[in-house]
C-alpha cells in the first residue's frame, strides 16, 4: 500500500515496515551496495602506499563517506517530491549560491577551485548540484509544458542550466558543466520536446567547441586553460607525447592491457602500486579495476552499472507521477553519463574530462551525491510500484 501525502499510515507498524520491505527496489539497492563495497576495497588497496606514515588515509575517509551516504539515502527515501517542488526555486538559488561562492571562498587543488572547506569536511556544492538541478528542471516542465510552446521552454530550461553550468566551468570544472547539460537534454528528451530542439543543440555545440579550441586561441584569446585544451585533444593520439599531455592516458591503456583476463591482483598492479598511474583512487580508478582484476573484474563491473540504470529506466517508466518520471529520468541520465565518460576516458575513446565514476572513486561529496541519487529513485520506485498507484502517462 501507497499512500497519499497528507494521509496517514494507520496500519500496525509490522505490516508497514513489510509493506516498505516489499516495495523497495531490491536490484537497485543490491546493485549500489556492491559498487560502493567494491569501492572501498579498492580505494584500500589502490592507495596504502600514497601516505606512507598513514596507509589508511583514503581509506578510512571512504568508509565514512560511504556510511554517511547510506544513512542519507534511507532518509531521502521518506521524502515527498511533489512537497519539495514548492521550494524548487530556493534550492536553485542556493546552488547558484553555493557555486559562486566557491569561485571567491573556495579552496585549490590541481589547477582547480571547486570545494568549500568547513572545519574538517570539504564540500564540492557543483556535485550536490547535480540533483538540484535535475529537479529544478524537472520541475519546470511539469509545470509549463501545457502553458508554454516548446521552443520557449527549451530555451528557459537552456537559461536554467547554463548558469550554474557556466559558474561551474569557470572553477573550472568541465566535466560536471557536461552533467548539467547531459541532465538537461535527457529530461527534454523524455518529456516529449520536439526532436529539432536536440539538432539544434548539436550544432550549437559543434559550433562552441570549434570556437572555444580552435578559433578563439588563433585569434589570441584563450578561453580555456592550456591543460583543459591537452586534455581534450591528448585522447585523439596520447602516443604522441608520453612524457606530458597523453602520459595519464597511456598509463591507463597500460594498466588496463596488463590486467589480462583474470588480472594480476592487488599486490602485482604494478601500474597502481608504483604511482605510474595518477589519480587512481579517483578519475582513474577503472584502470585499476581492469589492472587488478582483468577483463572479469571489469565486466562485472560494468554489469553492476548496467543493473543500475536498467532500473532507473524501470523506475522511470513506472513512476506514480510526472514529476517523479522526469526526476527520474534526470538521474538516469546523470549515471548514465558519468559511468560512460568516465570509462571511456579511461580506454581512451572519450576526453578526459574530469568525470568520477559512480559510487567507486574516492570523494565525499561525489559519494554522497550518488547514494542520494540511489535513494530518491527508490522513493519514486517504492511508490511507483506500489499497490494501487498508477505510473504516470507521458505527456
Amino acid at each position: 500500500m501507497t499512500t497519499v501525502p497528507g494521509q496517514v499510515d494507520r496500519r500496525p507498524a509490522r505490516d508497514r515496515v513489510q509493506s516498505a520491505l516489499a516495495e523497495l527496489d531490491w536490484w537497485l539497492l543490491g546493485a549500489a551496495l556492491a559498487v560502493s563495497a567494491f569501492g572501498v576495497y579498492v580505494v584500500k588497496v589502490a592507495t596504502e602506499g600514497d601516505i606512507p606514515s598513514d596507509p589508511g588515509y583514503f581509506f578510512t575517509r571512504q568508509v565514512a563517506y560511504t556510511l554517511i551516504g547510506f544513512v542519507a539515502l534511507f532518509f531521502i527515501m521518506r521524502l515527498d517530491l511533489e512537497w519539495l517542488s514548492r521550494y524548487a526555486w530556493t534550492l536553485y538559488a542556493i546552488l547558484i549560491a553555493a557555486v559562486g561562492i566557491v569561485l571567491v571562498l573556495g579552496s585549490s587543488a590541481r589547477g582547480s577551485t571547486r570545494w568549500i572547506e568547513l572545519g574538517p569536511l570539504r564540500i564540492q556544492p557543483s556535485e550536490i548540484g547535480k540533483l538540484i538541478i535535475a529537479f529544478v528542471i524537472a520541475v519546470i516542465v511539469v509545470e509549463r509544458i501545457r502553458s508554454m510552446d516548446s521552443a520557449r521552454l527549451s530555451l528557459v530550461v537552456a537559461v536554467v542550466t547554463a548558469v550554474p553550468a557556466a559558474i561551474v566551468f569557470l572553477q573550472p570544472d568541465l566535466g560536471t558543466a557536461l552533467v548539467y547539460a547531459a541532465i538537461a537534454l535527457t529530461i527534454l528528451w523524455v518529456a516529449g520536446q520536439p526532436i529539432t530542439h536536440f539538432i539544434v543543440v548539436g550544432f550549437v555545440v559543434v559550433a562552441a567547441a570549434a570556437l572555444v579550441l580552435y578559433v578563439l586561441p588563433g585569434a589570441g584569446l584563450n578561453v580555456l586553460k592550456p591543460y583543459q585544451v591537452d586534455r581534450l585533444t591528448a585522447f585523439v593520439d596520447s602516443g604522441s607525447d608520453r612524457s606530458a599531455t597523453g602520459y595519464q592516458l597511456e598509463q591507463s591503456k597500460v594498466a588496463i592491457g596488463s590486467g589480462g583476463a583474470f588480472g594480476k591482483g592487488p599486490s602485482g598492479a604494478t601500474q597502481t602500486i608504483n604511482d605510474f598511474l595518477p589519480e587512481h583512487h579517483t578519475d582513474f580508478i577503472f584502470a585499476v579495476v581492469a589492472e587488478m582484476f582483468g577483463f572479469l573484474g571489469a565486466g562485472l563491473l560494468i554489469g553492476l552499472y548496467f543493473v543500475i540504470v536498467w532500473r532507473a529506466l524501470v523506475i522511470m517508466r513506472s513512476a506514480a507521477t510526472e514529476l517523479e518520471r522526469l526526476v527520474a529520468a534526470g538521474i538516469a541520465a546523470m549515471l548514465a553519463f558519468e559511468v560512460f565518460v568516465n570509462i571511456g576516458m579511461n580506454v581512451g575513446i572519450m576526453p578526459i574530462t574530469g568525470i568520477p565514476l559512480p559510487l567507486m572513486s574516492y570523494g565525499g561529496s561525489h559519494t554522497l551525491t550518488n547514494l542520494v541519487a540511489v535513494g530518491v529513485l527508490l522513493r519514486i520506485g517504492a511508490r511507483g510500484l506500489g499497490p494501487g498507484v498508477r505510473p504516470a502517462a507521458s505527456p
